[in-house]
């Protein structure tokens, strides 16, 4: 047994002689026996996982522990549902609301106010109307940043270096409390009826309120003007309701409409929709889209060039810019500005297009009539209409 092992691995140890010398250029002898030799397979290196770029940014905005927002009403486009979704998925970063009922307007005041001023009284993100936009970047008030999903978004709702870009919009509606109103008007002619003596208001002061001054030119557009014309037969109309006393100069909102302070209120769409549906019928409101011109109104979103927490500003941007984020302004009534990339994607759910109204010829406006129309409307209101617009307590 000894012999026949030893005989064995002297075979082996020739073998093995016979590959060397072969590696190293000799030849083996022809007579040498072939060892077939099970080749073991091959391990690749295991991937490496490119890093996520959106981790690296919340870690960045949670370090820094906070993000201030202005001007964002829970009731409004659903952003209680958007800022909820935000802290549920960004943990460890507080959100510091300031004035939720703020304009557009006052949200510019509040950057320059506080451009110095590191402390929770200075906005990151602001959501003004579209014209604010162009004016905040040609002042230094914001700063560029494009969002992951920033093809998705229209050319002509954005400006091209990322300083700022639409998030959502809806058309001018009439928002009525049928409780109170057993004719609602249905076009901006019919607010100079008698029957709405003492009813009529706008949602806002069209000083400050992007949403009003546009309700404003509506009111113009509705005559047949156009342009800038527009914005003048606008305040003339407003001059006529408020001679007529049918115009209550209040700042309304749902509360205002709801408890019969204002029974009839110019408003977006998107909130007359969903004030109804928080009323839960207490009072039923209706929200009528008028015919005669069906105003589009665009909002945009951008980051202050003072933000104490910029980190934290541009995670919120990529949220509400995600699919997540524009799906929960869908929820709120609100056409995301995703809406055409989202449809042929198939991420946006039929049943959710479907609760929001019909802009099939609504008119969209260039930001340069918005500027010139608003600024007509800001100068000429209180020589022309002549009353000032108070919020109430």
């Amino acid at each position: 047994m000894r012999t026949k092992n030893l005989a064995y691995y002297m075979l082996v140890l020739f073998v093995i002689a016979a590959t060397l010398l072969s590696a190293c250029g000799g030849a083996a002898p022809t007579e040498a026996p072939v060892v077939e030799a099970t080749e073991a397979p091959a391990t690749e290196a295991p991937a490496t996982e490119a890093p996520d770029p959106m981790m690296a940014l919340y870690e960045a905005a949670k370090a820094e522990g906070m993000l201030t927002t202005i001007a964002l009403p829970h009731d409004w486009c659903n952003y209680e549902g958007m800022i909820n979704g935000f802290k549920a998925k960004y943990p460890g970063i507080e959100v510091n609301e300031l004035d939720p009922g703020a304009g557009s307007g006052e949200e510019i005041e509040a950057i320059k106010a506080n451009k110095d001023n590191p402390g929770p009284q200075a906005p990151d993100v602001i959501d003004v109307g579209l014209a604010f936009g162009p004016s905040s970047k040609e002042e230094g008030l914001i700063q560029p940043y494009k969002v992951s999903t920033w093809d998705d978004i229209p050319d002509s709702a954005k400006d091209a270096d990322g300083y700022w870009y639409g998030n959502y919009y809806g058309v001018m509606s009439l928002e009525v409390n049928l409780s109170l109103v057993a004719n609602p008007p249905t076009e901006f002619a019919d607010l100079l009826k008698p029957e709405y003596n003492g009813q009529v208001a706008l949602q806002g002061d069209p000083l400050t309120s992007n949403g009003a001054a546009m309700a404003v030119w509506t009111a113009g557009l509705a005559t047949g003007a156009t342009g800038d014309d527009a914005a003048r037969a606008g305040l003339e109309f407003f001059k006529q309701l408020n001679e007529a006393g049918n115009f209550v100069p209040i700042d309304g909102d749902s509360r205002t409409v709801g408890i019969g302070e204002t029974p009839i209120m110019t408003d977006w769409s998107y909130n007359s929709i969903a004030n109804d549906v928080n009323l839960a019928g207490n009072p039923d409101l209706a929200t009528n889209v008028p015919t005669a011109v069906k105003f589009a109104g665009m909002y945009a979103n951008a980051i202050s060039a003072y933000a104490p927490h910029p980190n934290a500003a541009k995670l919120w941007q990529e949220y509400i810019y995600s699919d997540e984020g524009q799906l929960a302004y869908a929820g709120g009534y609100c056409y995301p500005i995703r809406f055409d990339a989202m449809s042929a994607a198939g991420t946006l759910p039929a049943e959710v297009a479907a609760q929001l109204p019909s802009t099939e010829g609504a008119y969209f406006p260039t930001v340069e009539e918005i500027n010139s129309a608003k600024a007509i409307i800001v100068e000429g209101w209180p020589t022309v209409v002549g009353v000032e617009v108070k919020k109430l307590p």
